[in-house]
């Protein structure tokens, strides 16, 4: 194995779901090499790549779909904002959720149909009919969420979207 593909393999274990483009930047490597090794240690069985909602995640083999969604999605800042709110409150409205990280409805919505796709959260009708949001599978997520920590990069890039659509240049979607 090669050194380069050796420093991706690495990156990709102590980084579960990193997307295509933060190992590239992180490891300051070409497009292409990235690509090239990327498809090598895929086709050994030593990555997962997985596409979710845009953008391609790479895992160690160990991980399995629910979590490797999992950690894809929680390396996105409001989601990983939605999943920390869930796992400090229990179940919480939807509204409450938007008030609290001072976000649209709309774009808690959009999160909220990503982590609810992927097995993370569950929705239900409250007393007064109100979408009420609970996680589906609460201590396996604390585990999982342990495991992953974005890096600076990731952060600041999350940060500058958000930046971007506060000022009225995104769609709800342009968050990740």
């Amino acid at each position: 194995m090669t050194d380069v593909r050796r420093r991706i393999r690495e990156h990709v274990r102590t980084n579960p779901g990193v997307h295509f483009n933060a190992l590239a930047r992180n490891l300051d490597i070409a497009t292409g090499q990235a690509q090239y090794h990327l498809r090598r240690l895929g086709r050994n069985d030593e990555v997962v790549a997985e596409r979710i909602r845009g953008r391609t995640h790479y895992f160690d083999p160990e991980y399995d779909a629910w979590e490797r969604r999992l950690l894809a999605l929680y390396r996105r800042e409001t989601a990983r904002e939605l999943l920390t709110l869930l796992l400090d409150e229990g179940r919480l409205p939807a509204a409450t959720l938007a008030d609290r990280l001072d976000l649209a409805r709309s774009t808690v919505s959009w999160h909220l149909d990503s982590l609810s796709e992927a097995g993370v959260v569950e929705t239900h009708r409250g007393a007064r009919g109100r979408v009420e949001v609970t996680l589906a599978r609460p201590e396996e997520t604390e585990r999982f969420l342990r495991e992953v920590s974005p890096s600076l990069a990731d952060r600041l890039v999350d940060r500058f979207v958000t930046l971007v659509d506060g000022a009225g240049y995104g769609a709800a979607d342009a968050d990740d």
